[in-house]
């Protein structure tokens, strides 16, 4: 009853998850797991494949370095979806603020409980550190609604799918697809975070050059109707200081990872696409980039 998909880059970790799933998942299930380990095709492409070759109605995109720490676990997500029929997508961390600086599924300078929503246990493989466990539930609840979820772990009805699948012509790489799915059916159906299945994740990801290069293409895509929230009665002047000092930040990690002035330029062009954000908050960018880059902020 519910398909797992899973663009698999290694055939020991395919066959580990596959062995936790087979323990944990308590329901008929499925698993396509999609030989990806030369690299050759982007994420996105490989799962609208998974959904095709898929027979059951709920679909769960899912990494392969994953250990599902709960039993019953597709019990729980199946009754979710039952239980509410405007409920499109699971996750098990997301974000309740999408920012127009380039960002992804979360913005660390947004100061607000709605920065995330989580319960996963992290494990890290690209920097020497402990796992944690990061949970975070600021309002108890069972169920929080997010704008965007992580792609670690997302399942979603089958029939959204079917009218809005990964974008495999804008997104030919492993960023950004998780993001740009949400976007697509936020509005329209209800995306949502559950404590009630807990996992650890292996790997931190890698957020480099090459990430943010996927996030400015959605952004070009999506700018118009950022910055978004789950809720109407955020105070705007904090999403404007929020903004300010995110889009301050994006142009000085641009800058280090040696992105040129246009490119950069041309990413202030197009967040003032926004139909909520003022235009000085653009000029205001513009300066930082030009004292940033010539120097001129430390004189």
């Amino acid at each position: 009853m519910i398909s797992i998909i899973i663009c698999s880059a290694n055939a020991e970790e395919l066959s580990e998850v596959s062995k936790n799933i087979d323990e944990t998942i308590g329901v008929a299930y499925e698993i396509i797991g999609i030989d990806n380990s030369n690299g050759k095709r982007g994420i996105c492409a490989v799962y609208n494949e998974g959904k095709q070759r898929a027979k059951f109605d709920i679909l769960c995109f899912m990494h392969e370095d994953i250990e599902i720490k709960t039993q019953n676990w597709g019990t729980i997500l199946l009754g979710i979806f039952s239980e509410n029929k405007e409920i499109g997508v699971v996750g098990v961390a997301g974000g309740g603020y999408k920012a127009l600086a380039p960002s992804g599924w979360y913005c660390v300078e947004y100061d607000s409980p709605d920065r995330s929503f989580q319960n996963v246990i992290q494990g890290y493989k690209l920097n020497d550190k402990d796992e944690i466990h990061a949970y975070h539930n600021p309002y108890q609840q069972q169920l929080s609604e997010v704008v965007c979820a992580d792609g670690m772990w997302l399942a979603a009805r089958k029939d959204i799918l079917d009218e809005k699948p990964f974008d495999e012509k804008l997104l030919k790489g492993f960023h950004g697809y998780d993001v740009d799915f949400c976007l697509n059916i936020f509005g329209k159906h209800k995306i949502v975070v559950t404590y009630d299945i807990l996992m650890k994740h292996s790997s931190e990801g890698n957020f480099g050059r090459e990430w943010l290069e996927s996030i400015l293409k959605l952004h070009r895509k999506w700018n118009a109707h950022f910055p978004l929230t789950v809720t109407n009665d955020v105070d705007e002047k904090l999403i404007y200081r929020t903004e300010k000092l995110a889009i301050k930040n994006v142009i000085e990690q641009m800058l280090e990872w040696k992105f040129s002035f246009g490119e950069i330029q041309r990413m202030l062009i197009s967040g003032a696409k926004s139909k909520r954000m003022p235009l000085r908050l653009f000029f205001k960018g513009y300066v930082h980039l030009v004292e940033q880059h010539f120097g001129l902020g430390d004189k």
